[in-house]
């Protein structure tokens, strides 16, 4: 079995030939990548359900825009939390992923980890590939992988995330988000 080197943490931006209607211009955080498959949330699909409609406790400390995102096409009847927390150490109730992005508790009371937030995002579902898959697409030139910034978790114009998060970048992949929506039109 090959090793995996772990990509948790970082950003995968779909590739402008991604065919999967899942992902046309998703956005994906990979909270977890190992040999065992990798999990992410697309940060980029807001859903017109407000937070307060899902999980009313959880409201007042999310961010604008105060919707559930829809992290993925897998369990799509599940909440997953994912916040900024600054600094060294985090509050019980929230895990570290990377730097200062981690997972949320959504059965810790709010006002436990209210006062450390930086910033939350709920999520209903997630991205999951088993074992290799995430590397097949990987090698098929499915994804581009960059680094992540805590600011991408709350981005308050989660539509023009796929181009400012490829406009960033130094190099070749900066042009790509000017790329066309519909390359026929071009």
């Amino acid at each position: 079995m090959t090793e995996v080197s772990s990509l948790t943490g970082r950003l995968l931006v779909a590739a402008p030939a991604l065919t999967d209607p899942n992902f046309d211009r998703a956005v994906v955080l990979l909270l977890d990548h190992d040999e065992e498959g990798s999990l992410g949330v697309v940060l980029n699909r807001p859903t017109p359900v407000g937070v307060g409609d899902i999980l009313a406790s959880w409201a007042a400390l999310t961010g604008e825009p105060d919707v559930v995102f829809q992290g993925g096409p897998v369990s799509l009847d599940s909440a997953l939390g994912v916040a900024v927390i600054p600094g060294d150490e985090g509050p019980l109730g929230w895990r570290r992923v990377h730097g200062a992005i981690g997972l949320v508790d959504l059965e810790t009371p709010p006002e436990l980890l209210g006062p450390a937030l930086g910033s939350l995002r709920i999520f209903a579902g997630y991205a999951g590939w088993g074992p290799g898959q995430l590397e097949g697409e990987l090698s098929e030139g499915a994804w581009y992988v960059v680094e992540s910034e805590p600011g991408d978790v709350s981005s308050p114009r989660p539509e023009q995330l796929w181009r400012a998060v490829l406009r960033r970048q130094r190099s070749e992949l900066a042009m790509i988000a000017r790329y066309p929506d519909d390359p026929s039109l071009n």
